[in-house]
């Protein structure tokens, strides 16, 4: 596996032609693909249900990345497992007890992730890491795409990388916000091995060279 890996979000892509564009940017190069679920609760925006990513599913065999900016994810993770997600990420600030989303997930059959919000510290997730297979740490308010990247939040990636080694664990770190050809550098540079990036792959002309750009971000 050669990291970062980069998962375009579909949330910048033509809604009008989703299947298309799924279809085009696994060809383009994405290794994985990212579905940003919001309930107009959790986060102050809605975008798609179960139906939508089972719709999808068709178009690529590429994994389907589900992050759930939901309440109640243990409610709604079972029909998006089986409408098609491979990882399923949710909240440690989604007011259910983390750690029984995660062996919901897990006993689902699918990868669990932990996402931070940008004010929440990593100490909160490190009970968890054990059970993470990987922690996705939010790089802007989550609820809308396009935000400006938070520098601030790369110190949350290297602290996360650190706490790997000092465990002996072996989850991924994503990043999701704001990534972009200047930026994912940057968080590479600090422990991510997976890229979210929406604009800076669906608003480009050629996905395939911005998909590539991302995943030539230097890592140390």
């Amino acid at each position: 596996m050669s990291l970062p890996l980069v998962a375009p979000s579909i949330l910048s892509a033509n809604f009008a032609e989703l299947g298309a564009a799924v279809s085009k940017v696994d060809q383009a190069g994405a290794d994985w693909i990212h579905l940003d679920v919001m309930d107009g609760h959790f986060v102050p925006n809605l975008t798609f249900g179960p139906p939508v990513v089972k719709a999808l599913r068709k178009y690529t065999a590429k994994p389907f990345d589900v992050h759930l900016m939901i309440s109640e994810p243990s409610r709604y993770a079972p029909r998006f497992a089986e409408a098609g997600a491979d990882l399923i990420s949710f909240h440690l600030e989604c007011g259910e007890a983390p750690a029984d989303v995660a062996r919901c997930v897990r006993a689902l059959g699918k990868k669990v992730g932990f996402a931070l919000k940008p004010a929440t510290p990593v100490a909160e997730a490190r009970p968890l890491l054990k059970d993470a297979d990987f922690v996705l740490v939010m790089s802007v308010e989550p609820g809308f795409g396009g935000q400006a990247f938070m520098d601030g939040q790369r110190a949350k990636a290297e602290e996360l990388r650190a706490l790997r080694a000092e465990l002996g664990l072996d989850y991924l770190i994503q990043m999701d916000g704001g990534i972009d050809a200047r930026t994912a550098p940057l968080a590479a540079a600090s422990g991510v091995d997976v890229l979210v990036a929406g604009t800076a792959v669906f608003g480009k002309p050629d996905w395939a060279a911005a998909i590539a750009e991302l995943k030539g971000a230097s890592r140390v």
